[in-house]
Parts: C-alpha cells; sequence; structure tokens
C-alpha cells in the first residue's frame, strides 16, 4: 500500500479502456501477443505507452475510438518484472485463470483443457484490445497500433478476435446488454443508476482509496498506481438450446416473453421488471437514464416482481441484505458479440461459434470477480435458494431448475442445461501510461 494517497484520480495517467464506456455501435478486436525476447518486449511497452489513450482524453481526434494494452503475470515475468515486484500483486493475478477454473465454475465443457488454444496457457503475455464506432475506424486504429508491435520478431501475435456490438445493443440471447455500469468518484462518468452513489475510485482503480478505506497499489508505486485488474473471457452461448427451452416451457408467445424476462430480470428491449412487471416497454428500455433506475428491497423484498435467482439481480442485488456489502462487489463489465448471430426463429443450432467477449475491470479480482462468479452467479445461498444457479451463466449439470415466486403457488421450471460455455481468458493488469513506460525502461 501507499503511504502517501493523493486523492484526485490522475486520469491522464489511466488506460481510457478502464473506465470510459465503449461507443455504441461498436466494433472491438482482441489481440493477444507472446514474448519470446524480453528486450522487444519491452521495446513494445514503450511504443504502446505512446498509442494508448488516456481516460483524460475523451474529446481526441480520434473520437470515440481507442486502444488498450494489458499484461498477464506470465507476460510480466516475460518482460523481467522482477519476483519482488510480482509478488505485491493480487494472488489471483500471480495464479491466473486456469488455476482459478474450479472456483469459477469452469468445469466439464467449461475446463480448461475445452479451452481454445492458446487461451489459457503460459504464451499468452499482452492483450491488446481496439475499441472504434465501426469495423473502418477498428482498422484504422489497428494500423496506428500496429507500429508497437511490428518488427518486433520477439514478439509474436499468436490469437485474434473481432466482435461487436450492435445499435440495438442486443446479444444473441435477444436481450439489450450493457445496460448497468457504475460511478466511478472523480472519473467524471455518470453511472447508470441514479439512486446509486458513484464507488469510491479505489474499487477500480490500484492506488486510491476503496470502499473500506484501503488502498491497494503494487509495487513499486510508479508500475501500480493507476493502473487495475482486467479479467477477459470468452463465452460461446448455446442460443438454439436457449430458444428451445423457452419454447418447451411456456404456454405461448407471451409466456414465452415473460419466462425470458423472469429468467434475466429485464425484457429483451432492457426495460427492467421492477420498473416494468407486466408487459415489455421498449420505449423504457431505450431510455439509458430511467432503465436502470431502480431497487429491490423496498417493492419487492420476495422476488415476485424480479425474481431473486434471476440473472441481474444475482450479478447486482443492489440494495438488497445479502452476504457481503453489494458495494465491495461492483465491477465495471463491458461486453462485445462475437460471430453471426442465429437467424430469428430457428431452433437447432448451425454450428457457428458465437457468444460474447467479457472483460471485467476493478482492482480486486478476489472480492469482486470471483465473489460474484462462485457465490452469486454458481451458488443460491446467499437469497436462499441452496445451490441453486443463474439459470442464463450458471455451470449448470442439469440437476437444478429455476423457481419464479409467484402467488398462489410458485412456478418452478425444469433442470437447466447449460447455456454459456467458457472458451478461454485470463486475468491481466491494464498498467498506466507512466507504468507502461516503466516496464519499457527495464534492464536486466
Amino acid at each position: 500500500m501507499s503511504g502517501h494517497a493523493r486523492a484526485a484520480l490522475e486520469l491522464d495517467d489511466i488506460q481510457r479502456g478502464v473506465l470510459s464506456p465503449r461507443p455504441t455501435p461498436y466494433a472491438a478486436t482482441y489481440l493477444v501477443f507472446r514474448v519470446d525476447d524480453r528486450a522487444h518486449g519491452r521495446e513494445l511497452m514503450r511504443r504502446a505507452s505512446a498509442v494508448v489513450t488516456s481516460a483524460a482524453d475523451p474529446d481526441s481526434p480520434l473520437g470515440e475510438t481507442w486502444v488498450s494494452v494489458a499484461v498477464t503475470r506470465h507476460g510480466m515475468e516475460a518482460l523481467g518484472v522482477p519476483h519482488a515486484s510480482l509478488k505485491t500483486f493480487a494472488w489471483e493475478f500471480r495464479q491466473g485463470m486456469t488455476a482459478r477454473a474450479r472456483a469459477l465454475g469452469d468445469v466439464a465443457e467449461s475446463s480448461p483443457e475445452h479451452w481454445e488454444a492458446p487461451l489459457g496457457t503460459a504464451d499468452v503475455h499482452v492483450v491488446l484490445t481496439a475499441v472504434a464506432p465501426d469495423a473502418p475506424q477498428l482498422e484504422a486504429a489497428l494500423d496506428r497500433a500496429r507500429p508497437a508491435y511490428e518488427r518486433l520478431p520477439g514478439v509474436t501475435a499468436i490469437w485474434r478476435q473481432d466482435c461487436y456490438a450492435l445499435a440495438t445493443e442486443k446479444e444473441h440471447f435477444g436481450y439489450r446488454d450493457g445496460v448497468s455500469h457504475p460511478a466511478v468518484a472523480g472519473s467524471g462518468i455518470a453511472g447508470s443508476n441514479q439512486l446509486e452513489k458513484p464507488l469510491k475510485a479505489g474499487e477500480f482503480v490500484l492506488g486510491y482509496r476503496d470502499e473500506i478505506g484501503g488502498i491497494q497499489t503494487p509495487q513499486p508505486e510508479v508500475l501500480g498506481r493507476n493502473g487495475g485488474y482486467a479479467v477477459f473471457r470468452k463465452l460461446h452461448q448455446h442460443v438454439a438450446a436457449f430458444r428451445r427451452y423457452l419454447r418447451d416451457n411456456a404456454t405461448g408467445p407471451e409466456d414465452e416473453e415473460l419466462l425470458a424476462a423472469k429468467i434475466m430480470g429485464r425484457w429483451r428491449s432492457g426495460a427492467p421488471l421492477a420498473l416494468s412487471p407486466d408487459q415489455d416497454d421498449p420505449a423504457l428500455g431505450a431510455d439509458a437514464q430511467r432503465r436502470n433506475t431502480f431497487l429491490y428491497e423496498r417493492d419487492d423484498p420476495a422476488g415476485f416482481i424480479t425474481p431473486g435467482g434471476c440473472h441481474i439481480r444475482r450479478a447486482n442485488p443492489r440494495d438488497a441484505s445479502v452476504a457481503g456489502e453489494v458495494r465491495l462487489h461492483r465491477m465495471i463489465r463491458r461486453g462485445a458479440v462475437y460471430g453471426a448471430p442465429l437467424p430469428e426463429g430457428v431452433l437447432e443450432d448451425d454450428g457457428v461459434d458465437r457468444g460474447l467477449m467479457f472483460s471485467f475491470i476493478g482492482a480486486h479480482l478476489g472480492r469482486q470477480f470471483e465473489f460474484v462468479q462462485s457465490e452469486w452467479m454458481n451458488d443460491g445461498v446467499f437469497f436462499g435458494a441452496g445451490s441453486a444457479k443463474d439459470p442464463v451463466t450458471g455451470s449448470h449439470d442439469g440437476a437444478s431448475g429455476f423457481t419464479i415466486p409467484r402467488r398462489p403457488l410458485r412456478r418452478r421450471l425444469p433442470p437447466l442445461p447449460r447455456f454459456v460455455v467458457t472458451r478461454g481468458g485470463e486475468y491481466c493488469f491494464l498498467p498506466g501510461l507512466r507504468a507502461l513506460r516503466w516496464l519499457g525502461d527495464l534492464r536486466d
């Protein structure tokens, strides 16, 4: 920890990808690199520091286009970061996602031995993410970034994933995505829930006070401060299976949409059940100022409107009195779609790889991403539902169903198959711009 934390966020040293919402629509690319030559890897960091946009520059000439650079634990070792420094990073980061697979529910079809190569291996060193409003501007951003890694034979691009977000903001299951995001004190970026106070910067950016007054800063301070941890995951979606489950358990089209809403906690348009309990309200779903401004406990403690086990209530219980203070488990979440959509109405899988590229950003891997994934997504004890898992993203094995609170009798759905399968991922560190230069200037 730093003994002399400065309160104001140093936006000019924080990568824009840490705090800034992505544009709508947008195109994005993830590029993974392996560093075989330490000197070339360090040169990549030096060059990257000139390509990465800071959070202080949201109105740059490039508009809503930016590049972020993250480094894994294996990448830190490949760059020659001293062991004494590595020991000051979060232990989950040092272990890596593969080692944490069982705790995350990445078992069976989702276990690392089935991941897409080279994800989950020691070859994943540097992850470059480029974001732009459309594909031509994305290619232009990649062209600007290319000099950072070209003509460096000791740095090899080993994996690429192109992804996108539609103007409708819909993902492959048909729901509007990216609705909820927290406000970060000092960032100047508003949150999506007007009833949620901004969270302390130290929940997301290292080197600042967090919600419990602590300050996490990996050492040396020039390396740790203004950085953050990023979790990235490639998640395959079994879209046809999801559609069949809804169709098979509904009494008709209207009931099918109600079931879809009860499972997610929102109608497909993004309108929440909490504000529109009886029918979809597309105008509300499209209204970024209203669609996420609600709480649960005052109006719906028993979950008769928004089931306690639905996806959005598990991911963020808001004002609920649950195990652990909810604000300690908030994350910045980014999602992008990959693969062509399954045509409307099709109920059989066509063999196309489609899903979501997720990234979660925070300063506490353990009590943020890992806690939510293991305790809220893959368990139900926190709201009295035993071992029940999240109906959308839970690691289902066909043993448990989904219960919808209802008077006079609750509605119980049959066992759920696994709709989302992990195809790979990693824990990364998003260095500040000064830290990128520090990594570039390392000497043996």
